[in-house]
């Protein structure tokens, strides 16, 4: 524990001007401590989750983290940089930077002490002793809280003009902070609020939702609470203890650069009367001045929350299809396609026949399929209105698969029962049913009312709409097939793992559902494109070396491999750092990939696997073909527009760092 940093993790004259080379300067010495075992996988992940949101913050800070699979043990690195390096923050370039590393299955403790940090962070004296200090293992001793100077402080005795009248009360707010990767904002949100409460006289309560643990606000605490604020990037949890309340709702970070304000903006609305009528939906009904409904921000959240909702549910399903799509493709090669209507393996197996095999592959695989629509539906209405709704959610899964409505009958079921589950919420219960409410009333309520609805209401309409999708995607040839493939390609290099991604993954994952040949030729196009990005940046920086950075170089030898993998992201810190010449490329080697893949007629029934699958692939030949074609319009195209802009000379070498707008030439004296 007192060894998460030392002074060979403390750089002190930093000398990256980018943030991904800070990154990576800051990485190595956490690989040369032996805390980091792959240096480039780790990267991916830091520049994956800084896609995600900037981690920048004003008073000159930088944090970028992540939780890895690469990581051996919960450490920390400093870098302190005279120039300063742009990490998004509203007030300019950070000069203090903290890369905090936790390994994928860290525990509470270890992620408490990243905690800690991130609430020190908020310390005026903490940063400024930072900024000030000269050795390494000074500095690294006051990050883990042993600088034997800082002697605790007696707290101050409370004066007559902090009482806000006498006898009575302050004003109490409680709160809650979360961020998707539960490491540093969560904390620092929480520890924003509470410093600016205790300047403001309020008191502010704090529930973090992070990866350090959930410990839930004492239930009087809420009750006697006047105000609520959501600082969060990530659904809360079990929000109906906070209704009846004024309730302001933002975004994490707005939680740590402007709390004086929210806190603020909670006095107002309980002074006005705008009691929040909290849902498990997250949002909220104003009610008191006349202002109508909910606060703007609330409506703003919708789609993003909807969008979370139905990401939630696809995320639970993609195992489903990745393990039974793989063992049912292993058993088209090992037994042809006729393995499909084999016998039941239960009553006909023999151990030395490779058709036995081949049958319990796709059995199994058979078997893992048909969860697929109802774990989409339940984990969509889990995502809207937590465990009561599970129950509702996979009862209409079942029956979406019962009228043939299929993905699409999933989708409105998981929608259907989330809505349903929420609105029995909000009915008023005597307090002596509240304990059987979410365990028996809602889940047998929820479950009729879907079930009536999917059977008799929306099921059939729905069921002709899939099987109206199914005969255009099975009809599909010539040029409509091209030009959904284009769309496709498009989609998938786009954003490179963000919602536009997603929602072309999410299209042809639905397809392997109820697999046809039409939805087989749409998840070869999207895989194939998927591939594009990283492979052609890998492909740029070995023939045109001198167009990229040192640090974009040794990441075009990874993306061989994540490109290899279907891993898109793998291209992210590329078009980071130089969105406008990156992206325009590998959408256009994307569109022609997913072209010609469909052009092709070429099919996939596992959903990821890149290259490894290519035996599963119908085609393989020219679905390769494809992948080499889109991968070398895209570079061509990065190639050309980055070398109309290199102003650097030839002589500049490593140090030369071309591929960013802001290019510089470090000279050394």
């Amino acid at each position: 524990m007192s060894e998460l940093i030392t002074a060979e993790l403390v750089d002190l004259d930093l000398s990256a001007v980018t943030k991904d080379a800070a990154a990576r300067s800051l990485a190595e010495r956490m690989v040369a401590a032996h805390r980091v075992t792959d240096l480039d996988g780790f990267l991916a992940d830091v520049a994956a989750r800084e896609a995600q949101m900037p981690t920048g913050l004003d008073g000159g800070i930088g944090i970028p983290h992540c939780r890895s699979e690469h990581v051996s043990a919960p450490t920390l690195a400093f870098g302190r940089s005279a120039a300063g390096i742009d990490f998004g923050a509203a007030d300019g370039p950070a000069d203090l930077i903290f890369l905090i590393a936790a390994p994928a299955g860290a525990d509470d403790d270890h992620l408490t002490i990243l905690s800690a940090l991130a609430r020190r962070l908020m310390d005026p004296e903490f940063t400024a002793a930072l900024r000030a200090g000269t050795d390494p293992g000074a500095v690294a001793a006051l990050i883990r809280g042993e600088d034997p100077t800082d002697e605790p402080e007696p707290e101050p005795e409370p004066e007559e003009d902090d009482v806000t009248a006498a006898g009575s009360a302050p004003f109490r707010i409680v709160a809650v902070t979360s961020c998707p990767t539960g490491i540093a904002h969560t904390y620092m949100a929480a520890e924003s609020l509470a410093a600016a409460g205790r300047a403001e006289g309020v008191e502010v309560t704090v529930e973090t939702q992070g990866s350090a643990g959930f410990k839930k606000l004492d239930p009087a605490v809420v009750a006697a609470a006047d105000a609520v604020i959501w600082a969060h990037d990530v659904e809360v949890r079990e929000k109906d203890r906070f209704r009846g309340k004024p309730l302001v709702d933002v975004g994490v970070k707005a939680g740590i650069n402007r709390p004086a304000e929210l806190i603020a903006e909670a006095r107002r609305k309980a002074e006005r009367g705008e009691i929040a009528a909290v849902s498990e939906d997250g949002g909220s009904t104003e009610s008191g001045d006349g202002d109508g409904g909910g606060s703007g921000a609330d409506h703003a959240h919708f789609g993003v929350r909807l969008r979370t909702y139905l990401m939630s549910g696809v995320s639970y399903m993609v195992p489903f299809v990745a393990a039974g799509g793989l063992l049912i493709a292993l058993s088209f090669a090992i037994g042809g396609y006729e393995i499909a209507s084999a016998k039941s393996v239960a009553d006909h197996f023999v151990w030395g026949e490779a058709d036995s095999w081949a049958a319990l592959l796709n059995q199994i695989g058979s078997a893992a399929f048909a969860f697929l629509v109802p774990v989409l539906a339940g984990y969509i209405a889990y995502g809207m209105a937590d465990r009561p709704a599970l129950v509702p959610g996979f009862v209409g899964g079942a029956i979406a698969l019962t009228v043939n409505a299929g993905f699409l009958g999933g989708l409105v079921a998981g929608l259907l029962a989330g809505a349903v589950v929420m609105a029995i919420q909000r009915v008023p219960v005597h307090a002596t049913l509240r304990g059987i409410m979410p365990v028996l009333v809602i889940p047998l309520i929820a479950s009729a009312v879907v079930g009536f609805l999917m059977f008799i209401v929306v099921g059939k309409p729905i069921a002709s709409l899939q099987n109206a999708l199914t005969d255009w995607l099975n009809g599909l040839s010539g040029s409509n097939a091209v030009i959904l493939g284009v769309v496709l390609g498009l989609m998938m290099c786009f954003d490179m793992g963000g919602p536009l991604n997603k929602v072309a993954y999410a299209f042809a994952v639905g397809g392997l559902a109820d697999p046809t040949d039409g939805s087989l030729k749409v998840m070869a196009a999207v895989m194939a494109a998927g591939m594009v990005p990283p492979l052609a940046m890998a492909l740029a920086t070995t023939v045109r070396r001198k167009l990229f950075t040192k640090t974009e170089r040794e990441n075009g030898r990874a993306a061989w491999v994540l490109g290899a993998s279907f891993i898109t992201e793998g291209a992210i810190p590329f078009a980071a750092a130089d969105p406008l010449r990156v992206i325009p490329s590998v959408m256009a080697g994307g569109a022609v990939t997913g072209a010609l893949s469909m052009a092709f007629g070429a099919t996939l029934r596992a959903p990821h696997g890149g290259v490894f699958v290519v035996p599963l692939i119908g085609e393989p030949f020219l679905y390769l073909l494809a992948i080499a074609a889109g991968t070398l319009v895209a570079t061509a195209l990065v190639v050309l527009l980055k070398g109309a802009r290199r102003t650097a000379p030839e002589g500049a070498g490593d140090a030369e760092p071309t591929g960013s707008d802001d290019s510089r030439v470090t000279v050394a004296a």
